[in-house]
């Protein structure tokens, strides 16, 4: 588990709810149980900052760091996908852009990347189809500096061509193995989870569970019932993932807010 990925997930899934800023001793310890170095996590911190995702504040309890509006907007965006808190529809309308590739092999990547999150996949190497339009797609061109076109495509509806639009943009049986690999991954972990275990070890466990789930965010684009093949195995997996994150909710709050106070008493130790 990479720093920066975990910052994601910490501030995502338990400090966003909490007003989206925390203490740098708090960040090292709660991303301790996770395997993750304190180096390493004041490296990924300050990439964060340069990356405009953080930006550092003076607490009352010592110098922390708070989300931006922009990474507010994502993690608000991907908590929405990972917990389906939104019903998935559609108009039977797909969302077309025409993109000038970027000149260098990172950049190609890093869009690549950016839009999958939102949704689209390929038709082809500069077509991108996706079944809403993203909100921020225009917002991450724009910032890119590449020049594009942006279409509405709808005599798709309701015919075989919708589905072979669906086939050609994304690898649904790919995409349904790796659901079906996670159920299987995580099934072993979780059970070895109790009402025994400490606070820190159900902590550890489901951030390690939603970390996992996470990435489905940049493989699978939520499409619309319609669109999917019968006995969709994300499905089943959603099912598994939200029983489990569920369980493991209380005591995993109870860990942060532990960390949360010892930061606090930590800084205030130092300065007396």
């Amino acid at each position: 588990m990479q720093a920066r990925s975990a910052l994601f997930d910490l501030y995502g899934d338990h400090l966003r709810p909490r007003g989206g800023r925390a203490p740098v001793a708090a960040l090292v310890k709660l991303l301790a149980p996770l395997g993750i170095a304190p180096p390493a996590v004041r490296t990924a911190v300050s990439r964060m900052v340069r990356q405009g995702w953080l930006e550092p504040l003076r607490l009352v309890s010592g110098p922390g760091y708070s989300i931006t509006p922009k990474a507010a907007r994502r993690l608000d965006e991907a908590a929405a996908r990972i917990y389906r808190t939104g019903r998935v529809t559609w108009d039977g309308r797909f969302d077309l852009l025409v993109l000038e590739a970027p000149g260098s092999r990172r950049d190609r990547q890093r869009l690549a990347a950016n839009l999958s999150f939102l949704g689209y996949g390929t038709l082809d190497e500069q077509t991108w189809v996706a079944t809403r339009p993203a909100e921020d797609v225009d917002l991450l061109l724009a910032e890119t500096g590449i020049r594009f076109e942006r279409f509405t495509a709808s005599h798709f509806s309701g015919t075989p061509g919708a589905m072979g639009v669906v086939r050609r943009a994304w690898n649904l049986a790919e995409i349904g193995r790796a659901y079906e690999r996670f159920v299987a991954d995580q099934r072993p972990l979780l059970a070895a989870v109790t009402v025994r275990s400490s606070d820190e070890e159900a902590y550890a466990t489901r951030f390690r569970l939603v970390h996992a789930w996470r990435t489905f965010l940049f493989q699978d684009p939520q499409l619309p019932p319609a669109l999917l093949p019968e006995r969709w195995p994300g499905t089943a997996a959603a099912s598994f993932f939200d029983r489990h994150a569920a369980r493991l909710r209380p005591a995993a709050d109870r860990y942060v807010e532990q960390c949360l106070d010892a930061g606090n008493r930590i800084v205030r130790q130092k300065g007396r």
